[in-house]
């Protein structure tokens, strides 16, 4: 059974209303000031953009759309922002919340039905994660709409350290260097997809979201599965901002600052060419491989 959770009021809050009022004065600062700068750097928002914000009820997007929607009235451009979300159809869901968040602010939204849950019920065995099939049919359901009504750019909550622990799942699982980009075309090349919160650390989302106290909606489908890959990598950064705070930042960092030079894909930098001597006959790597010597002359040249 889904319900709303408020989340925990931070204790300056309940020391001092007036610390705790300019706290999060500073806190939301931060934000706009992180989130304008992630938008300028890549690009997110041009004059004219009709922008889907995708609200799933968590502490992420809320803080997304609250964040943009003050950007908005000051913003260098003209922009429309609109909040959209995907019922899944989880038993126990509160339809009623988002629907009277919403109105309450005055955000256009729209509420797009589809039972995915009873699918990935259905398909995924139990006991194994679901995260994988159901990202795939809310990003199709949310993905179609997105075709359907002209928005230009899909906003996703994603923050910073989702972006560092997608870096690491590569890593580890797949073998590759590749994470979350703030900005990417989809695979069909039809909808571009934004990460405002692509600068923006988990928990000042959390600070934020408590003090805003937003009707936060669990999600029972695939958050109360235990041993997710991307539960473990939390954990581990985790206990890497415990030990040595500050890492996950610096980590942060190094995924905008990339030397192919100094990797090892010769795709991406001309190996080959660094440091070939003009003239010099190539050996291809059948060659190398085959362990042939290569052919002399009599006076032992090639």
């Amino acid at each position: 059974m889904s319900a709303v959770l408020p989340l925990p009021e931070p204790p300056s809050r309940r020391a001092d209303p007036r610390i705790a009022q300019r706290e999060q004065g500073k806190l939301a600062k931060r934000l706009r000031r992180l989130v304008g700068q992630a938008i300028a750097d890549f690009g997110m928002i041009e004059a004219g953009d009709k922008v889907m914000v995708c609200l799933s009820g968590g502490k992420d997007s809320y803080t997304m759309l609250d964040i943009l929607l003050q950007l908005q009235r000051k913003a260098p451009v003209p922009f429309e922002l609109v909040a959209v979300n995907l019922d899944q159809k989880q038993p126990g869901f509160p339809e009623h919340v988002l629907p009277d968040y919403l109105r309450a602010l005055g955000v256009p939204f729209h509420i797009i039905e589809q039972d995915t849950y009873s699918v990935v019920s259905r398909v995924i065995p139990e006991g194994k994660t679901m995260c994988s099939l159901c990202s795939r049919l809310r990003r199709g359901a949310l993905y179609s709409y997105a075709a359907e009504h002209g928005f230009t750019k899909i906003a996703l909550g994603h923050h910073r350290d989702d972006l560092v622990a997608t870096f690491f799942l590569n890593l580890f699982h797949h073998a590759k260097l590749s994470g979350m980009p703030p900005k990417l075309l989809s695979d069909d090349g039809r909808h571009v997809v934004i990460r405002p919160l692509a600068y923006v650390r988990e928990s000042d989302i959390l600070e934020y979201a408590a003090a805003k106290a937003f009707p936060i909606i669990p999600c029972n489908l695939c958050g109360s599965q235990e041993n997710l890959q991307r539960k473990q990598v939390g954990l581990m950064m985790q206990q890497w901002e415990r030990e040595s705070p500050g890492r996950i930042e610096t980590i942060a960092r190094a995924l905008g600052d990339i030397r192919p030079s100094q990797l090892s894909d010769p795709k991406l930098f001309d190996f080959i060419a660094l440091g070939h001597r003009e003239g010099a006959a190539r050996a291809d790597a059948h060659a190398w491989l085959a362990g042939e010597p290569h052919a002399t002359g009599d006076d032992g040249t090639a």
